[in-house]
């Protein structure tokens, strides 16, 4: 019901603005979009002990996702073909980033243990910064993110966004508003997550516990979010022979 009083209102817009934002918010309800939701979601919140880092980390990713659809519409605006890069990355982001989940949610369930040279209070460092959902890694898993594409999502974005981005550079900012408007029920969460949790962290003293095992469910959700996207990866593949 929703989407279809999306599309209807799409049918009947005439401004970019909006018509972006209808654009994203198509994206954020299309059933392809439910793993990568699920995943980010997932990892923004696995410090739940500072809950001021989730809300934060929910809008990093989101500028992470900007980024990344605004660098393909400025391949496209400089002179690249729309169909030629839609084709590679709807054909091989999938498998890329199915393979990467796996095995970072593999590395996240410490099943294989990354060793890094003595280098004193840098390598403590880097250990302690492994995998944590910190602002920088949020930012790369919506950059990420937002190079891959199921056919629907490829639709919207390269067959009815792109047209209007590459008409002059004025139109470079629509990018950025369709990932604000697909990346909305990302940040609603992590905003709900924060102070909710916030509210009830007085009256726990487990989180520390909790924290362990919901690092291990985060971790299972991104093996079975790659297992995913290889899923659509071979389809792909196979209707495509």
């Amino acid at each position: 019901m929703i989407m279809q009083l999306l599309q209807d209102l799409l049918e009947n817009t005439k401004t970019p603005l909006l018509y972006a934002v209808i654009l994203g918010l198509l994206t954020a309800i299309s059933p392809c979009q439910l793993a990568r939701t699920i995943t980010a979601i997932s990892y923004i919140s696995r410090d739940i002990q500072n809950t001021n880092k989730v809300f934060v980390n929910g809008l990093f990713y989101t500028f992470g996702n900007a980024v990344g659809y605004l660098s393909i519409s400025l391949i496209i605006f400089s002179g690249a073909s729309k169909f030629h890069v839609s084709k590679v990355l709807v054909s091989n982001g999938n498998i890329l980033m199915g393979l990467l989940l796996v095995i970072v949610g593999i590395f996240m369930l410490d099943v294989i243990k990354i060793r890094f040279p003595d280098w004193g209070r840098l390598t403590e460092k880097i250990q302690n910064r492994q995998f944590r959902g910190n602002k920088l890694n949020s930012a790369m898993l919506g950059f990420f993110f937002a190079l891959t594409f199921c056919p629907y999502n490829a639709a919207l974005f390269f067959g009815m966004l792109v047209p209007l981005t590459i008409t002059s550079v004025w139109g470079l900012y629509l990018p950025v508003v369709y990932s604000v408007a697909a990346g909305l029920p990302i940040i609603i969460v992590a905003y709900l997550l924060a102070y909710s949790v916030a509210s009830i962290g007085s009256y726990y003293n487990k989180l520390k516990a909790l924290q362990v095992w919901f690092n291990r469910i985060v971790a299972v959700i991104f093996i079975l979010s790659g297992v995913y996207f290889i899923y659509i990866f071979c389809l792909q593949w196979f209707f495509a022979r």
